[in-house]
C-alpha cells in the first residue's frame, strides 16, 4: 500500500484523557507571570539578548529582586512550542533521572507593538565538566529510559506515543498512541516526513519507500519496554550545569524505543566511547542496534531534509537504498 497519500499532518493535537502529569501555569501577560511568580513588587532592571538558537529568541531577564531568569520568545502563534518543550521538559524531570532547567510558566502577550509568545525558566549557568561527565550523564539517560512511562502515554494496550503532539525543531511531531513500536515509528515518524518530502522523489524512489514501510517489521523490533525519549538528543541540546552534571534541554519528547535516542546521539559526530560504554553496562542493548540505528536516524534525516532543503537528500536515499535498494 502507499503510505504517502492522504494522511493530516497538522498540529496540534492533545489527549487529555491520558495526561497525568502537573503542566506548569501559562500567562496572558510577561507582566502577569511575573507578579504571580515573584510578587506585585516585581519589575525587570535589565534584559540580554542571548547567542543560541535558531527558532527562537533568547533572553536573560535581570529583576529588581536581585534573580535572573532565562526566557525564550517567539511570535503569539508560536505559543505551542513553548507549552510543548514545558511538556517535554516537565516528563523528564518526572523520572528523576536526569537534571533539566526548571520551568517557571508559560505565556502570551500582546505586547506594545507585536504579540509574542514566552517561556520562563530558571536561568542556569554553564559549569565546567565533572569527572566522569560522560559516564555518569550515560548513566542517568540509561536510568531515564528505565523509567516507568505510564505517566506520559495512555492507559490500556497503548503503550507508545506522548500525550499531545510536539516539535521536531520547527517541524511538527505526531504523537499518536499505538500499542505497537514498530507502528508508532511508521505512522508517527517515517510517514508524515516523507509525505512532506514527497516532492524531492522520483517514482524508483517513491516505489522504494512504499518497500520499506509494508515491510518495516523485517528490520525494527518491540523494545522489551517503552521508555521516554528525549527525542532530539544530540550534542547542542546537552549542557553542563553548575554542579558539572549533564542537562537536558530542548526535548522533542515521547515514549518509544531508548535505541532511537541512542542513535540519534551517534548522528552529527558522536558523544565519547566513555558515553557509549557506560550506557550499556547501565541498560544493554538488544542484539542487533548497529542493524537498526541508520533507520532512526533516517526520520532525523528526512525532518533536515524538509527543514533545511536537498543537501539531506543524498543521505536519506543511501539509507533507503541500505534497507531495501
Amino acid at each position: 500500500m502507499s503510505y504517502l497519500r492522504g494522511l493530516d499532518i497538522s498540529p496540534f493535537s492533545l489527549y487529555h484523557g491520558y495526561m497525568k502529569i502537573s503542566l506548569p501555569p501559562n500567562y496572558n501577560s510577561l507582566a502577569a507571570a511575573l507578579v504571580a511568580l515573584f510578587g506585585s513588587s516585581i519589575a525587570i532592571t535589565d534584559t540580554e539578548r542571548l547567542s543560541g538558537g535558531d527558532i527562537n529568541k533568547a533572553y536573560g531577564l535581570t529583576l529588581n529582586n536581585g534573580q535572573h531568569v532565562f526566557m525564550k520568545a517567539n511570535a503569539k502563534d508560536k505559543a505551542a512550542f513553548f507549552t510543548a518543550e514545558a511538556a517535554g521538559l516537565t516528563a523528564i524531570a518526572r523520572t528523576k533521572a536526569i537534571a533539566t532547567p526548571d520551568i517557571l510558566c508559560t505565556g502570551t502577550d500582546d505586547g506594545e507593538d507585536v504579540g509574542y509568545s514566552f517561556l520562563l525558566l530558571k536561568y542556569i549557568k554553564r559549569g565546567n565538566p565533572a569527572k566522569n561527565y560522560w559516564e555518569d550523564f550515560a548513566s542517568n539517560l540509561a536510568v531515564m529510559h528505565k523509567a516507568d512511562t505510564n505517566a506520559f502515554i495512555a492507559a490500556g494496550t497503548n503503550r507508545f506515543g506522548f500525550f499531545q503532539d510536539n516539535f521536531i525543531g520547527a517541524r511538527p511531531q505526531l504523537n499518536t498512541p499505538s500499542d505497537s513500536w514498530i507502528s508508532f515509528f511508521r505512522d508517527s515518524r517515517l510517514v508524515p516526513q516523507f509525505k512532506a518530502a514527497d516532492s524531492y522523489f522520483g517514482t524508483e524512489d517513491r516505489t522504494k519507500i512504499t518497500r520499506l514501510l509494508d515491510h518495516l517489521d523485517d528490520f525494527l523490533i518491540e523494545p522489551e519496554k517503552p521508555s521516554l525519549l528525549h527525542g532530539d538528543l544530540w550534542s547542542g541540546n546537552v549542557m553542563c550545569g553548575p554542579d558539572g552534571k549533564a542537562m537536558l534541554i530542548d526535548p522533542a519528547c515521547y515514549v518509544g524505543h531508548a535505541e532511537a535516542d541512542l542513535a540519534m546521539t551517534e548522528l552529527f559526530g558522536g558523544f565519547p566511547t566513555a558515553f557509549y560504554e557506560a550506557y550499556r553496562e547501565a541498560n544493554p542493548l538488544q542484539p542487533g542496534y548497529e542493524n537498526r540505528r541508520d533507520l532512526y536516524n533516517l526520520y532525523q534525516l528526512l525532518n533536515h531534509l524538509n527543514l533545511f532543503g536537498p543537501t539531506y537528500l543524498s543521505p536519506v536515499l543511501s539509507i533507503v537504498d541500505e534497507y531495501v535498494g
